[in-house]
């Protein structure tokens, strides 16, 4: 019979980060890091559910939550070994609605929504075969994996069959480098002494913390005012010292020639990459950036909605890193053939986290991209930002600047039942009292 999804319950959560200007940046100066979160409840004996979310920051999430309950019935009814049997096409069913198409097609809210649910139905996945999101995907063999992949619209970049090439060139070498990971862990860099509202006392603070915590990556927001910029990169660099990599973010803030002339006067702080200099959509803008102020490297991804625009921007060589989001692009599907693209031009993914549960998400995506498809460290880190990691039921553990590979089955972005309730939007005790709600 297998295990039916009885509902989908879509939920909007909040956090008020804005009151102390955590994640602010030089596009979001307020942001209150939001999930619109979904269970998908079944009929299983042991009450097992499949939790997915995607990421906002604050006003809008209610419509990602409207656009998770729009595309539910094309899950609800149907059973895990159905949705599993046909990964791809389970997939596509969801983009390839007749009617909310129009709203996209694959980007914006209901691209967004798509990731919330795929990600919920790959989290169930997980928990019935008793395994972490990133190891029941490192034990696929490489025409699982590729049968797992939508190639319309990436097949001049990526063939099935170059696809399963890459996978089958890695096999040898994947259960050394699985017990390296659960040995070592995945390295990680910190944004969480950077961000663009807080004071210059603040962030020397928290890079000697970071530093005392073992990270020798820090990254900073910039996109402010230029000397304002220059001033806190100073003082960073000051306090990291010459031999540890700065990184600057500038949140899509600049266009092309404003970009290209912050990072020549930035330059003097030896950062490693700019991300986000610009458009998430211009690819030839960032190759002209790119061109423009090496050897600093470009990074991007954050915002890139889906895996047609990471084609672009691959192969026009308009990047250094790529920089995957678990719920900007279409799920663990749509992800998968990004990371193959990536390998095959040669460019490092570098997953980009902070978030609600993004950090809890990306570690799986970051290990299993060692594993099977890149085999590589080189050029490669995944962010980490030490916040709300509390809410979760299986939170992200850091250790000596590294992720610790996750143990409990499922994708880890359950979040707590008490959290849930305190941070519904807009009736939770933390909104029932302000203004916001």
């Amino acid at each position: 019979m297998g295990t039916k999804i009885l509902r989908a319950v879509a939920r909007d959560i909040r956090f008020p980060t804005s009151r102390s200007l955590d994640g602010s940046d030089a596009m979001n100066p307020d942001p209150d890091y939001s999930a619109a979160y979904v269970v998908l409840e079944t009929d299983h004996p042991d009450g097992l559910a499949g939790h997915g979310l995607t990421f906002t920051v604050g006003r809008g999430n209610e419509l990602c939550v409207a656009a998770v309950e729009l595309l539910a019935p094309h899950i609800v009814g149907r059973t895990l070994e159905d949705l599993t049997h046909d990964l791809r096409g389970f997939w596509r069913s969801l983009v390839a609605d007749t009617q909310l198409r129009w709203l996209g097609p694959e980007k914006g809210v209901v691209h967004l929504a798509t990731a919330a649910l795929v990600n919920a139905v790959w989290d169930l996945y997980a928990k019935l075969e008793k395994k972490p999101l990133w190891k029941l995907l490192a034990d696929m063999s490489p025409e699982q994996l590729v049968a797992c992949i939508d190639f319309r619209y990436i097949e001049d970049a990526l063939t099935p069959q170059e696809a399963t090439h890459l996978l089958r060139r890695q096999l040898p070498g994947r259960a050394k480098r699985e017990q390296e990971m659960l040995r070592d862990g995945f390295p990680a860099y910190t944004t969480s002494a950077g961000w663009i509202g807080y004071s210059d006392e603040k962030i020397t603070k928290l890079a000697h913390e970071a530093m005392a915590e073992g990270f020798t990556q820090l990254k900073l927001k910039v996109g402010g005012d230029p000397a304002s910029d220059l001033r806190r990169a100073r003082i960073l660099r000051e306090a990291i010292g010459p031999d540890r990599q700065l990184m600057v973010d500038a949140n899509q803030v600049w266009g092309v020639d404003e970009a290209i002339e912050a990072m020549r006067a930035l330059a003097e702080v030896n950062p490693w990459w700019i991300e986000e200099p610009t458009s998430p959509d211009d690819v030839l803008g960032h190759l002209r950036i790119r061109e423009a102020i090496k050897p600093i490297g470009v990074a991007t991804g954050e915002h890139v909605h889906n895996r047609v625009m990471f084609k672009q921007l691959l192969q026009a060589g308009a990047i250094d890193f790529c920089q995957v989001d678990s719920c900007r692009l279409g799920g663990v599907n749509e992800v998968l053939a990004v990371l193959l693209m990536a390998a095959k031009f040669g460019v490092p993914v570098c997953p980009h986290a902070g978030g609600v549960g993004l950090c809890e998400y990306v570690q799986h995506l970051a290990i299993f991209d060692y594993i099977a498809v890149s085999g590589s460290l080189e050029n490669r880190t995944c962010e980490f930002v030490d916040h709300l990691h509390e809410h979760f039921v299986h939170p992200v553990r850091v250790e000596g600047g590294r992720y610790r590979t996750p143990e409990a089955p499922g994708y880890s972005a359950e979040i707590k039942a008490g959290s849930l309730s305190h941070y519904a939007f807009p009736r939770g005790a933390a909104w029932a009292r302000t203004s916001d709600a």
